[in-house]
């Protein structure tokens, strides 16, 4: 069998059906890697800045890192940004659709909402509202979304910072998308975990 016999889903029988699930299956396991070669096209995207998109979401992994952060929060300081080439102006809720399946609730509510926090440092220089994060306030996440603005966002703009490779995170991000699925222990809904660890630098 080469491709399903239907020519509409309704017409699917059982065999049709597995024999589409493999080949899910088969194209899922190689998210991760889709997902770092995505990455390198972010220097495609917005210039300005002193250093390329993908530098800025290099550098915000490698803060994390250095600052003791797990895995969840690591990758997603390197693919918080991810969507900015695809979904400029939802670029935040792009990355947080494509990770949340696979790290904390806590963590992937943080990408989600990092660009409504984001405006606190810039958005009164360009007519917008930079107390817009407001409206979460008391949000039990609200407090880690604010750190992570502070410390890897808005902070990772700096050509003289040393940055590590995309190589050095590959690892980390094919873990995290080898994870199953919405599993209870991968999303650990209400579970707070601090952005900081024992520094590693």
């Amino acid at each position: 069998m080469e491709t399903v016999k239907f020519t509409q889903m309704k017409d699917g029988d059982r065999e049709d059906y597995a024999f589409l699930n493999a080949h899910e299956m088969e194209f899922v396991a190689g998210t991760a890697d889709r997902l770092l070669s995505a990455m390198v096209d972010l220097d495609k995207s917005m210039s300005g800045y002193k250093i390329t998109r993908l530098g800025h979401s290099l550098q915000a992994a490698t803060r994390a890192w250095n600052d003791g952060a797990d895995i969840d929060w690591v990758v997603c300081a390197l693919l918080h940004d991810i969507g900015d080439i695809y979904a400029p102006y939802n670029h935040d809720e792009y990355a947080a659709t494509i990770l949340r399946p696979f790290v904390r609730e806590q963590c992937a509510w943080v990408v989600q909402t990092h660009g409504d926090f984001q405006m606190l440092y810039y958005a009164q220089h360009v007519g917008g509202n930079p107390n817009k994060r407001d409206a979460f306030k008391g949000h039990p996440y609200f407090d880690d979304c604010a750190e992570f603005c502070e410390k890897w966002d808005q902070s990772s703009f700096d050509p003289d910072y040393e940055t590590k490779p995309l190589e050095f995170f590959a690892p980390m991000v094919r873990e995290v998308f080898a994870r199953k699925a919405y599993a209870p222990d991968v999303i650990k809904k209400g579970v707070r975990v601090p952005l900081t660890g024992a520094p590693r630098t």
